[in-house]
């Protein structure tokens, strides 16, 4: 077993542990924000709170099909939620440690250049 908690070459079967279920999850989690579009709506929410799709295209300039996809991607990974207010839906971050993740990993980058 190693520091992971996992046996070398013996995958996350049926009989996972809690601390591996986790780890799956988090893999999940990151997937979920692979995508630069996808780091920027997570930055914006943050940063502005609840925004329309409309509000989302005019500050990340991309296609509103395009912001679209990338949130229903971000609301299958429960990142985000949509909350409907009259003909609008307004996007929210369902968990601020999502934020802190992004904003973590945009600080590093930046740092690295």
């Amino acid at each position: 077993m190693n520091a992971l908690g996992t046996v070398p070459g013996v995958s996350l079967g049926p009989a996972a542990t809690p601390l591996q279920d986790a780890f799956a999850d988090a893999g999940e989690l990151l997937k979920a924000l692979s995508a630069p579009v996808r780091v920027a709506i997570v930055t914006h929410l943050h940063e502005s709170g609840p925004m329309c799709v409309h509000e989302l295209v005019d500050v990340l300039k991309v296609p509103q099909p395009l912001v679209s996809q990338h949130l229903r991607i971000l609301r299958s990974a429960h990142i985000v939620a949509g909350r409907r207010q009259g003909r609008e839906v307004f996007y929210v971050l369902v968990d601020q440690h999502v934020a802190h993740i992004v904003a973590d990993a945009v600080a590093h980058v930046q740092e690295e250049r």
